[in-house]
């Protein structure tokens, strides 16, 4: 018998949806609008290459999107398709066509993201989930070539993430994508290396210029830790030494530690009023403190300006 295409009368089981290898359906985006309608779950599809340029597949009489997860939908043509909330959780989007699509609250979470086409998409509210697959199997990978491998490919999908948010006007989103492409890059670094080493210090204190309440956060501990170590070395105050004495009252230690508190901030700050001295050691803890905190708020200007000038 020759093969022949499925005509518009013929219902399709789900069998022929997964299979690969079927027979061209006829009007197969009608096809599947009307098996989406069913609201059953649509798991393991097998659309790859297919063209569905416009598709609608919003589900119109719920609160819940359609489920069209575990799916292959590899260079598969959504160019302006309607896909708000559809879950597409597991399902490989490898180099699809997804310009000008309606991806709003859609569920992304677990999907191959690699080479897709998302210019002019609405992204708004989609959930990417915590980490993609590439970074989740690289965190699992059994050589440290195919890691590496991974996490080249994770820094592409997050590199096309932040630039199709950039190009939106989806800043707070390209920052997120922004701190996860660089981390990415730093994990294909050697271990221990001093650039993998700086990398991480950068995104610990400013997440690579994304958290500029990190670096306020920084700088509070800072304030605090030198200011413990001013109480117990002592300072001078008009001559009398200002430091911690078991001998007098809870109250008057604490008297201290504030003085101490405050000579911290203005050594931290470099205001440097000159009416507390630092006295011994706490010489060269002074300085130190000063040299970090000069270099904490010029990190702190730059980070506050890159985030303000978006």
């Amino acid at each position: 018998m020759e093969n022949s295409t499925k005509n518009e009368s013929q219902d399709i089981s789900d069998c022929d949806w997964q299979n690969p290898v079927r027979e061209p359906i006829e009007n197969l985006k009608a096809k599947l609008e009307q098996r989406a309608s069913s609201k059953k779950p649509m798991e393991g599809f097998a659309l790859a290459r297919e063209d569905l340029r416009g598709i609608n597949l919003v589900n119109r009489t719920s609160r819940d999107g359609y489920k069209l997860v575990n799916s292959d939908l590899y260079r598969s043509n959504l160019e302006n398709a309607h896909l708000f909330k559809l879950d597409l959780s597991g399902s490989s989007l490898m180099k699809a066509n997804l310009k000008n699509a309606n991806l709003h609250y859609a569920n992304l979470e677990g999907c191959n993201l690699l080479g897709v086409k998302l210019e002019g998409a609405r992204i708004e509210h989609v959930n990417w989930g915590e980490e993609i697959n590439q970074e989740a199997q690289a965190k699992m990978a059994s050589s440290r070539e195919n890691q590496i491998d991974l996490f080249q490919q994770a820094e592409e999908i997050y590199r096309n993430l932040r630039q199709s948010a950039e190009q939106q006007g989806l800043f707070e989103f390209a920052g997120h994508f922004f701190q996860k492409e660089m981390r990415m890059r730093r994990k294909q670094l050697p271990r221990f290396s001093f650039k993998r080493n700086f990398s991480k210090m950068v995104d610990l204190f400013c997440g690579y210029g994304e958290r500029p309440i990190r670096v306020i956060v920084f700088s509070l501990m800072i304030i605090l830790f030198f200011a413990t170590l001013y109480f117990f070395s002592g300072l001078s105050f008009s001559g009398e030494s200002l430091a911690f004495n078991s001998d007098v009252s809870p109250w008057e230690n604490l008297k201290v530690y504030f003085s101490a508190l405050y000579f911290s901030v203005v050594t931290f700050t470099t205001l440097g009023y000159g009416d507390l001295a630092p006295i011994g050691i706490a010489r060269a803890l002074a300085a130190l403190e000063a040299f970090i905190g000069s270099f904490t708020l010029a990190l702190f200007v730059v980070v506050f300006v890159k985030k303000m000038t978006r």
